[in-house]
């Protein structure tokens, strides 16, 4: 359980810091790209992933598990092999891929509004085939626990991403080349990490074996069904990318008017709206094996209060950033991305908040009691329905329909999930009256910022302002759910005091020894 912590604890902490990076990397693209630019790239970013998904989606798992299994045998040889059958596969696979979008390019063409744009995606190509080398030895480390190596990679290619793409761009360079030099020094940063995976492999004692033909098709067996769920579900953004623009255009927005729109509300806003679900996301990853285990002990109490523990922590986690953004939303998105529509549309979306936080942790307590099958149909009901409100409310309701559409998304997804786990985890959930409890802190303590930071607004600066509103937002939102009895803190002063005792006793009976 203690490695178990250890290794939670470095994913969380390097996640985080990449996650900063990216976050900081998004600040700097919106003041010198601009909303355009960052339209553009997120049209052609969006068709890459769903590509990219093929490759690299599926496939590091299913190398991880087969190739643990290797190793927990003693058999280096036959993991070698695998890696090497995998390898060749995938590198096919991308070649073929990348030079099926290269002839067919006047087809991806027609996805852009703009136009050259295709020229974005195709600078993203090379990438696909770096990608496909890069996930056969990551699969391989992860198979071996090397999580170290796994996080470095990936923190490694961030910081060579931000360090191209800040010498790549210029605020003098059209939208359009912006776009372009963004995905070439992604294809770059792909190629510097798979050296990386490449030297990680062999420094750790990782070998190429002899091909052996009878090793595909078992793992091509395990393979497709996964991949296929996740490149279905990886459609639903470059779908957004394509319906968005297309029914702002219809409604008589220019080309560069909803492209910018778009950029604004996908590349500026909604990765605001995901900082919650990386402390969720932590939790997530150290309960999934801990429910799994009293599964197969069937342990039903413990899996029973598991899973409310969980929901009520991401319905807890989601609900206390609920009122920041709503009493200080727009001057957020001036703050860091200087666009006033950014900010908008952050303070009107601080509600999904909610079903984001309860989806993410009900999805994955699905698949730690291996219904991720079911779990899919839930995505798909959420997905239908998005883009039905985008295609019908978008005239009227502006790219607005985009939250809306989100919004109802994790809505119908959660309800899904919900309804699973009670059919299937056959577990009595306690949440509906701590749901309502918290609604009835994040109103006042949203109402409350947003009267602070208004008056704020006439003495302070703007960072300030956003110091004083944070303090506001979180101090009510504890005090607050203290008073609906959400937090007990005087459990959790002696919890920490017990922990703290506890470790001051080993330490003597260590030094006694």
């Amino acid at each position: 359980m203690k490695s178990l912590f250890k290794t939670v604890a470095l994913i969380t902490v390097f996640t985080f810091l990449t996650r900063i990076l990216g976050f900081v990397f998004r600040i700097i693209l919106s003041r010198s790209v601009g909303a355009e630019g960052i339209g553009i790239y997120q049209v052609a970013s969006s068709i890459f992933m769903v590509l990219l998904t093929i490759i690299a989606s599926g496939i590091p798992f299913i190398i991880s598990r087969i190739s643990a299994g290797y190793y927990a045998d003693k058999k280096n040889k036959e993991a070698s092999s695998f890696v090497s059958v995998v390898l060749i596969f995938t590198l096919i696979l991308s070649i073929a891929i990348a030079l099926i979008v290269f002839v067919m390019q006047r087809f991806f063409a027609k996805m852009f509004t703009q136009v050259g744009g295709i020229a974005v995606l195709l600078a993203l190509l090379p990438s696909l085939i770096f990608s496909a080398v890069y996930c056969v030895f990551r699969g391989d480390l992860w198979g071996k626990g090397n999580y170290f190596a796994l996080c470095v990679t990936e923190f490694y290619e961030q910081i060579i991403r931000i360090v191209l793409s800040l010498l790549l761009i210029n605020i003098s360079f059209s939208a359009l080349q912006n776009a372009f030099n963004l995905s070439l020094a992604m294809s770059i940063a792909c190629f510097f990490s798979m050296l990386l995976a490449i030297v990680m492999h062999f420094y750790y004692g990782g070998r190429l074996g002899k091909f052996k033909k009878g090793m595909l098709k078992p793992f091509l067996k395990q393979a497709c069904p996964i991949t296929f769920m996740r490149v279905a579900g990886s459609f639903v953004q470059p779908l957004v990318a394509i319906i968005i623009p297309m029914r702002l255009i219809a409604i008589g927005y220019t080309s560069s008017q909803a492209l910018s729109l778009y950029g604004v509300a996908m590349g500026m806003t909604m990765p605001l709206l995901f900082v919650p679900t990386t402390i969720i996301g932590s939790l997530s990853t150290a309960l999934v094996p801990d429910i799994s285990t009293a599964v197969v002990q069937n342990n039903q109490t413990h899996i029973e209060r598991r899973i409310n523990f969980s929901l009520v922590f991401a319905m807890a986690v989601s609900a206390m950033f609920v009122p920041v953004f709503l009493g200080m939303g727009e001057i957020l998105g001036v703050f860091l991305f200087d666009n006033v529509l950014s900010g908008f549309l952050l303070q009107s979306s601080a509600w999904i908040l909610l079903p984001l936080g309860l989806t993410n942790m009900s999805s994955s307590l699905l698949n730690s009691l291996g219904l991720e099958n079911k779990s899919f149909y839930s995505f798909l009901l959420g997905a239908i329905v998005m883009f039905a409100c985008i295609w019908l409310m978008t005239p009227l309701m502006g790219i607005n329909a985009l939250v809306l559409a989100m919004g109802l998304n994790y809505v119908v997804a959660f309800l899904m999930n919900y309804r699973l786990l009670k059919k299937h985890a056959k577990v009595n959930l306690k949440i509906g009256k701590m749901f309502l409890k918290f609604i009835c802190v994040i109103v006042p303590s949203g109402a409350l910022t947003a009267f602070i930071v208004s008056l704020s607004e006439y003495i302070f600066p703007t960072f300030v302002i956003l110091v004083v509103g944070s303090i506001v937002s979180f101090g009510s939102f504890i005090l607050l759910s203290m008073t609906f009895n959400l937090i007990d803190i005087k459990t959790i002063y002696f919890a920490i005091k017990q922990k703290i005792n506890t470790k001051i006793k080993k330490k003597v009976k260590k030094h006694n020894f």
